[in-house]
């Protein structure tokens, strides 16, 4: 049914107003002029700046170390242990793989989480749009579900490149293998032929062992690990390196240590299973361990200008952590618990190791979740 003409003629009059007028308050509510001090907190009691700059570079030397060490733990043990430990084979690298889990679950849900919706709750924010709807829970969704896609495309795209390289080589060994045999015949040489079949056949078996679908899946899992990471790790690092207030510092120094050495651990478990060549490894664990202190550093560097009561940095951040949230909600749920606890393996081990992974769950995601207090 058409509607009236007059109700077609006034539509432009009457939407075009509401348009302007919607637009107008969301540039507005993304200022970058800064909020007044009295809506974020009263003002800072405790500034110092100089003794603020002394606990960054106590932070960054503290969270570096932290971080490093977190990292290098199961990629050195791997090698020490010639491959066990990164197949989970070492009951204290099962143990401390849950508690790392445990450690990012929390970390999504109750650092990143909660520090998202308080950002877009601030009063500095106008009501709307950002308090009249749940942001941060619908941008984690969002984020959780778009790190599936990305989880299962990857996954595809490294199983096709690996089956591409499977077959290659034993296309190669066939064709080695076929040589061979000519020359054996040509020379008579029993000896030979039977070397030769079993070079193929060996060279075939190597390939076809090297690399699996686990593999593949392991790759894509340590990239988007590191991803949920890094991001969340530059806005941790920043917030630290523009706060003139020991006060905030001083308890986050700990803190931070704690989170990024179990993280590391994490993520290094999971580059290690995924058996990337020496250099993708340590790039991965490097970028990991300096992301926090660069952050930091970045922030003492802006510390001048960099204002993060206003209202554009406060929904940045906002946005930033409610992805966060959701990338380590998601890894830690699929793609380290369910995959750790739901496997093979796990179901297969003493009970006495099953229990004590469950414990160390726990523990470690009530052991970060505690942070929330100084934090």
């Amino acid at each position: 049914m058409r509607r009236p003409a007059f109700l077609e003629e006034m539509e432009p009059y009457v939407v075009a107003p509401y348009l302007r007028a919607y637009l107008h308050r969301f540039a507005a509510s993304v200022s970058a002029a800064s909020c007044d001090a009295s809506k974020v907190g009263g003002g800072d009691v405790c500034r110092d700046e100089e003794a603020a700059l002394r606990l960054k570079i106590v932070a960054v030397a503290a969270i570096l170390v932290a971080g490093a060490a977190g990292v290098a733990i199961p990629l050195v043990g791997r090698r020490w242990r010639g491959g066990a430990a990164a197949g989970g084979g070492g009951s204290t690298f099962v143990l401390a793989k849950a508690f790392a889990a445990g450690v990012i679950l929390a970390t999504g849900f109750v650092h990143m989480m909660h520090d998202a919706e308080e950002k877009f709750q601030d009063p500095c924010l106008q009501d709307s749009p950002w308090r009249r709807f749940p942001f941060a829970g619908s941008i984690a969704m969002l984020a959780s579900l778009v790190t599936l896609v990305v989880d299962f495309l990857g996954t595809q795209f490294y199983e096709r490149k690996q089956r591409e390289a499977a077959a290659a080589a034993a296309t190669s060994a066939q064709e080695e293998t076929a040589v061979a045999l000519l020359e054996d015949g040509r020379n008579a040489g029993g000896e030979k032929r039977e070397g030769a079949v079993h070079h193929g056949h060996g060279h075939g078996h190597g390939h076809e062992n090297e690399a699996g679908p686990s593999q593949a899946r392991q790759v894509v899992v340590s990239q988007i690990l590191e991803l949920g990471i890094v991001s969340h790790s530059v806005i941790i690092g920043l917030s630290l390196g523009v706060s003139q207030s020991p006060c905030t510092i001083k308890p986050l120094v700990a803190a931070l240590s704690f989170h990024q050495f179990f993280e590391g651990f994490a993520l290094g478990d999971c580059i290690s299973q995924a058996r990337l060549k020496g250099l993708s490894t340590l790039l991965m664990a490097f970028f990991f361990a300096i992301t926090t202190p660069t952050g930091i550093a970045v922030g003492v560097a802006m510390a001048s200008f960099y204002d993060p009561y206003s209202r554009r940095a406060l929904v940045v951040e906002g946005i930033l952590d409610s992805m966060s949230a959701g990338i380590l909600i998601y890894m830690a749920l699929v793609d380290l618990i369910a995959t750790d606890f739901l496997g093979q393996r796990m179901s297969s081990s003493p009970a006495r190791l099953q229990g004590g992974a469950y414990i160390a769950l726990f523990l470690g995601a009530i052991a970060m979740a505690s942070l929330a207090i100084w934090t």
